[in-house]
């Protein structure tokens, strides 16, 4: 048994009043006590008085493909089998090194990912939640990556094969991207309101969720309207500026629909610059898309923190503290914030129920940071002990 003593806690939703001591046993948290609490004889304890203790944090949104260089996803495809799972153990290790102890994967090429969690298990690595190849349309963004789907048979198809391969979730791309795909404009949608309606039917009918790649306007609204359970990035891209309609706000709260909003750029870095130059009207600085992400929290949308992490230089893996960061410089809450990583972005991934929470029975992912988050959201990069599993990997003597 291994008893952490600390100088808080925070258990994925509010500081623990009183809380000191959380005991870990079998790879289970078997206990939560206050600071008072004996710990018996015989136990290992691990002692951290200035210290915070958070669940293992949770990144909604990255390519374990990826490696953070400039094109990383057009490359993946001409790797060998042996080196793409060399890059997603990579791109893990990196994210642990963070804090991070899960990750939801939404885009990988030609099913490696998924591949990879079947054949090589690791427990000294995070937890992996997987989509596979994202569904795109043919001539659509990311269509490299072997997601393409045409038409209502295509798209059946497309997702019972990913309820056979046991993805957990469907990813498909409403729109475009940046950069653009050629022909595929990150303001114009890719599939009509009809097929996305369709993709989520038939996702529902077989257990999984969908969630929806869309910058733009139009494709948030067509995939509020076919019921999606999560919207990725959701910039509210329009033909030359952004416009967040009131009632789109509405519709997201409204529905319970999960926006990820892949904050978390590099330091010095932003929107990729045509991105950038679209944006402009409505604020071209990232402080206007973390105070736009806020204001749609405070509006009722269920926000969770992921990064992108792995596609370019911009958004490399471990950038999750940046992104819980953004959102308190956009006027978020520090428990809010903090809560979008924790146990609202495990419940986003299907695991609320051992994930994403310091209370008994849950799984032992747990992180110190050194010093007080709730004072200084800076202490959420200043990583002093990682808890995978119940087990130790990483602590300053």
């Amino acid at each position: 048994m291994l008893a952490l003593r600390i100088a808080r806690v925070f258990d994925g939703r509010a500081v623990v009043e009183g809380a000191g001591v959380v005991f870990v046993d079998g790879g289970r948290i078997v206990g939560v006590e206050p600071s008072w609490f004996g710990i018996p004889t015989g136990v290992e304890v691990l002692d951290r008085p200035s210290g915070t203790l958070l669940p293992g944090l949770v990144d909604a949104h990255v390519h374990l493909v990826g490696d953070g260089a400039p094109g990383a996803l057009e490359r993946p495809g001409a790797l060998s089998q042996d080196d793409l799972f060399s890059t997603i153990e990579r791109s893990l290790r990196i994210q642990l090194a963070a804090g991070v102890t899960t990750v939801r994967d939404l885009g990988d090429v030609a099913w490696s990912v998924v591949d990879w969690r079947a054949r090589r298990p690791r427990p000294d690595l995070p937890t992996v939640v997987a989509s596979g190849p994202p569904l795109t349309s043919r001539a659509g963004y990311r269509r490299h990556m072997d997601g393409g789907a045409s038409g209502s048979d295509e798209l059946r198809a497309a997702v019972r094969e990913r309820a056979e391969r046991g993805a957990d979730v469907v990813k498909i791309m409403a729109g475009g991207g940046m950069p653009s795909t050629p022909g595929s404009a990150v303001d114009q949608g890719r599939f009509t309101a009809e097929e996305l309606a369709l993709v989520v039917r038939r996702a529902h009918a077989v257990g999984l969720p969908v969630t929806a790649h869309a910058h733009a306007l139009v494709s948030i609204r067509d995939a509020i309207a076919a019921g999606v359970d999560g919207i990725e990035h959701c910039t509210f891209l329009a033909s030359d500026s952004v416009h967040v309609p009131e009632e789109a706000i509405a519709a997201l709260a409204a529905q319970g629909i999960v926006v990820c909003p892949t904050l978390g750029h590099a330091p010095g870095a932003g929107p990729a610059p045509q991105l950038k130059e679209r944006m402009y009207e409505a604020g071209p600085d990232h402080d206007a898309l973390r105070r736009r992400v806020v204001r749609a929290h405070l509006a009722g949308v269920t926000i969770v923190s992921g990064t992108d992490g792995g596609i370019g230089p911009d958004t490399p893996h471990g950038g999750l503290p940046r992104a819980v960061m953004d959102l308190v410089s956009g006027g978020m809450a520090a428990a809010d914030a903090l809560a979008s990583a924790t146990s609202v972005a495990a419940r986003a991934c299907g695991l609320g129920d051992r994930k994403g929470r310091v209370r008994t029975g849950y799984d032992a992912d747990l992180v110190v940071v050194d010093g007080d988050p709730f004072t200084d959201m800076a202490a959420l990069a200043r990583l002093d002990v990682t808890v995978l599993g119940g087990q130790v990997l990483s602590s300053r003597s």
